[in-house]
């Protein structure tokens, strides 16, 4: 058994602050690190200690060897990298492990497996999971679009193009024809490169308006793996989560097979802590394919900790100190419906453009039973410009779906952030949307309820108040 007494946390935001919660009731110390625009976040306050890492922006998040020194010079005996930034980099998790540091995630090797779609595919096409048809990795030249052009003769436009180490949505286009796709693979490859340090891309068939359906699993380090639920994520503005509900409403015996598909893919890929398995499903057939797996703690892990009552982080300190699972899928019970909602400095009604650079003038957050809120903000706060536009997470639970909804629809009502444009309004018109009301999406709603769109001047404004 690993001794982990001090953990760095490798990242920013809501999810340092729920890190360093769940280390703190475990009786571990933790150090933040920060660049400039994050001086004074409320994270900060909560950490044991913190270290100023550079001017950044994001550069200083992602330079692994600056990352690795400062944890060893604070005496942190392991690093938890988040999600997002080095999180599923294998690099920074062999550097973590060649500096003596327990990384909090799966070890490199499965990192890089499954950080390469491609790669992830062919393993679970060898565990006999359905996946969505592909070419391998490619390089962003002539003969790729030879080659994508080749693949969409055989199969039909639209494609997808996506980053061959993508997430978050980056690297995507949905190309429809060829014209589209000697513009588009420069701009793919160019987005991939900035993200994610490299600019390899693939390309897969068009499942049009499918559910975006994704499994949650945990494994030890002794071959023991469970699930812990399903999660629908179908609701997205250009490929990004907007909406996450646990469990997915769908038909009992398709969500098991997913859930047994996602359990087969962690084993096959010889996996340990936290991760999702992510597929899409014919929302007529409930037909699926694998997708991808996130080799990570995911932004809507909380809808999951609400139905099964598991704390997610404090399970992956568990696993990385090289404790056994010590529960079994039997030992697993779902309760009730979870809904989060991104609260994001953006306009929705302005395409969705953020509102960087803005002051927090006043600030409520809702609070009651079934509610909760992971927040990386205060009042007073500066909305950095430089990072993700998430201010918050909103989470309820209900009985089922329709106390979840209306739960939703009050916490919204009482959530206010005065200064910058932010999304609350948009998902109150969500909760007044018939189709969401009865639980039907896909991941096309956005483009196909534009109703949703129509509603600011009926919607309450968002007023400053005391505190």
């Amino acid at each position: 058994m690993k001794d982990i007494r001090k953990i760095l946390i490798a990242n920013r935001g809501e999810i340092a602050g729920a890190i360093i919660t769940a280390a703190a009731a475990m009786g571990i110390r933790t150090v933040a690190v920060y660049e400039r625009p994050d001086s004074g976040a409320p994270w900060l306050d909560l950490a044991d200690s913190r270290v100023f890492i550079g001017n950044g922006p994001v550069r200083d998040y992602l330079d692994i060897e600056k990352i690795i020194r400062v944890a060893r010079l604070s005496g942190a005996d392991a690093v938890h990298p988040g999600y997002g930034f080095l999180s599923e980099n294998p690099e920074f998790a062999e550097a973590c492990r060649s500096a003596g540091l327990i990384f909090i995630g799966p070890p490199p090797r499965v990192l890089q497996a499954l950080g390469n779609k491609a790669a992830a595919k062919r393993i679970a096409q060898k565990a006999g999971i359905p996946c969505i048809p592909g070419t391998g990795n490619l390089v962003p030249d002539g003969d790729a679009v030879a080659r994508i052009s080749g693949f969409a003769f055989h199969h039909g436009y639209p494609v997808m193009l996506k980053a061959s180490y993508g997430g978050g949505g980056r690297g995507i286009r949905k190309i429809n024809d060829i014209t589209q796709l000697e513009a588009e693979l420069h701009h793919a490859a160019k987005e991939a490169r900035r993200c994610f340090s490299d600019d390899s891309i693939y390309a897969e068939k068009y499942i049009e308006s499918p559910r975006h359906i994704e499994v949650q699993v945990f494994a030890d380090n002794y071959g023991n793996v469970i699930h812990l639920g399903s999660r629908d994520c179908s609701i997205q503005r250009r490929h990004q989560k907007l909406v996450q509900s646990a469990p997915a409403l769908l038909d009992p015996a398709a969500l098991e097979k997913m859930q047994q598909a996602a359990v087969r893919m962690a084993q096959a890929a010889g996996y340990a802590g936290a991760g999702t398995v992510e597929f899409l499903v014919d929302r007529h057939t409930g037909e699926f394919w694998f997708m991808e797996v996130n080799a990570r703690l995911q932004v809507e892990h909380t809808v999951t900790e609400m139905i099964t009552g598991r704390d997610l982080i404090k399970k992956q300190i568990m696993a990385a100190r090289g404790e056994p699972l010590g529960i079994d899928q039997q030992d697993i019970c779902f309760k009730g419906q979870s809904i989060q909602v991104r609260i994001n400095a953006e306009d929705p009604y302005n395409n969705f453009r953020p509102e960087g650079g803005k002051t927090i003038e006043a600030l409520r957050i809702p609070t009651g039973s079934g509610i909760r809120v992971d927040s990386g903000i205060r009042q007073g706060s500066r909305i950095p410009m430089e990072y993700d536009s998430c201010l918050a997470k909103l989470n309820v639970w209900g009985r089922d779906w329709p106390e979840a909804v209306a739960r939703l629809r009050n916490s919204l009502d009482d959530f206010v952030i005065a200064g910058p444009r932010t999304t609350i309004p948009f998902y109150r018109a969500i909760c007044g949307e018939p189709d969401f009301i009865r639980g039907v999406f896909d991941t096309s709603y956005i483009e196909t309820h534009p109703a949703i769109f129509e509603h600011r001047e009926g919607i309450r404004p968002v007023r400053a108040c005391a505190g």
